[in-house]
């Protein structure tokens, strides 16, 4: 879906084409064969057989159809991607066998700096990057099961990106290493 929005012209085709693989998502449920798309078949081959359903993933294209929009970007895509990021942690702390709603804020905030990383305007990545703020907020005072800090890593270095202003910034550094390590081994997460 992400090279929909990337490969879009018109706003109006770029929701046809997302229609598209929602569609095809929600018909995996139904038992039929995967259309012979790749990214289809490894869903219906590695995902559904976990127990996660075509129709959950497809509730992604509510997430992607926003950011369609033209710049600048507001609310409605903010919202697109916190959405977007609750969804695909909450996936993945499915596969690794925990079913929590706390992945959800580390999915969020991951997801906004996530697309103000790849947001080419500047006053939407600024926009963005205020809501990762607000959502550091919104992170879980305890600390991640073991079981998924191999993702909610992905939100620990978000959250040190964007509090040391520097959320562009995907240069290895050894302030990131030592936030990924400190969050697998203790599971912390910075704060503002």
């Amino acid at each position: 879906m992400a090279d929909v929005v990337a490969t879009s012209t018109e706003p109006a085709l770029g929701a046809i084409r997302l229609a598209w693989w929602r569609e095809r998502l929600e018909e995996l449920d139904q038992g039929d064969p995967a259309p012979a798309e790749p990214g289809l078949k490894t869903v219906s081959k590695h995902l559904i057989p976990l127990g996660i359903s075509g129709i959950e993933l497809s509730e992604l294209e509510t997430c992607w159809l926003p950011m369609l929009e033209d710049f600048p970007w507001r609310q409605p895509v903010a919202e697109g991607f916190r959405r977007r990021g609750r969804i695909l942690f909450g996936v993945g702390a499915k596969i690794l066998g925990w079913h929590s709603e706390d992945v959800n804020a580390a999915g969020a905030l991951w997801s906004l700096v996530d697309g103000a990383r790849h947001c080419s305007d500047f006053y939407s990545r600024t926009f963005l990057l205020g809501e990762a703020r607000q959502a550091i907020e919104q992170l879980p005072r305890h600390k991640p099961p073991r079981a998924v800090r191999g993702m909610t890593v992905l939100a620990a270095l978000a959250a040190h990106d964007v509090l040391r202003d520097k959320p562009l910034d995907l240069g290895g550094g050894l302030g990131r290493v030592v936030v990924a390590s400190l969050h697998q081994l203790r599971g912390s997460l910075p704060r503002g």
